[in-house]
């Protein structure tokens, strides 16, 4: 009877011992990535350097919104407002921060199509010289260096996770438009655009404080 109990006890001792290693095991994977990126003596500076790129971004696009109003002459106001289909999300996607770093690529190669279709659209219908015109290439280019940073980021701190496809494939544009529907295409895509890298400027930040931490110095008090 006691050899009995004394299985019975080893046999629950086993079971809660592996049950504990397992859990151990997958906080270590969990967290491997995270680890390996904190080890990166250059993570600071490159995303540090993402960020101050970032915020430039930001201010521009929310400029070049306003340009883009402007240009537009009477009911501008409401191009905004109006539903369409097709435009990149704002929203940045992913659980951790491989995944969050990727959302933030893919949106900014598939802003880029939608940034060269409001370019094309506003050459016909602007002047030549036009401000709108200069403004909407100025922040493509920077998109794309965004994009090219985020990318080296990604890269140095995650060197075996390619960063993955965008899920929906190639960046689908819409079709032929009138003057009208151009006028509030463009809006749109600008307005998501700016909401975007707000976003985008407040995920960095927080970016900082979990895949660049410093290391304490032992001999700290």
């Amino acid at each position: 009877m006691n050899g009995h109990v004394k299985n019975m006890h080893f046999q629950q001792f086993m079971e809660t011992a592996a049950t504990l290693l397992s859990l151990l095991l997958l906080m270590t994977v969990d967290s491997t990535k995270t680890v390996a990126a904190s080890k990166n003596p250059q993570c600071g500076n490159l995303l540090q350097q993402t960020l101050k790129i970032s915020r430039i971004v930001h201010k521009e696009s929310g400029d070049l919104i306003k340009t883009y109003k402007a240009a537009q002459g009477e009911m501008s106001e409401l191009f905004c407002k109006v539903s369409v289909n097709d435009i990149p999300d704002p929203n940045i996607s992913g659980l951790d921060p491989p995944a969050r770093i990727a959302s933030i690529y893919t949106h900014l190669q598939a802003f880029l199509p939608h940034f060269k279709r409001v370019y094309k659209q506003q050459t016909d219908l602007q002047l030549p010289g036009s401000p709108l015109l200069k403004e909407l290439n100025t922040v493509r280019g920077r998109t794309e260096n965004l994009a090219s940073c985020i990318n080296t980021f990604y890269q140095s701190l995650f060197p075996n996770l390619p960063i993955p496809e965008p899920a929906g494939g190639p960046t689908t544009l819409p079709p032929a438009q009138n003057v009208f529907q151009q006028k509030v295409y463009g809006c749109v895509v600008l307005k998501t655009y700016k909401d975007f890298m707000s976003n985008v400027s407040k995920e960095l930040r927080n970016l900082k404080s979990k895949v660049c931490k410093k290391r304490t110095p032992r001999n700290a008090f």
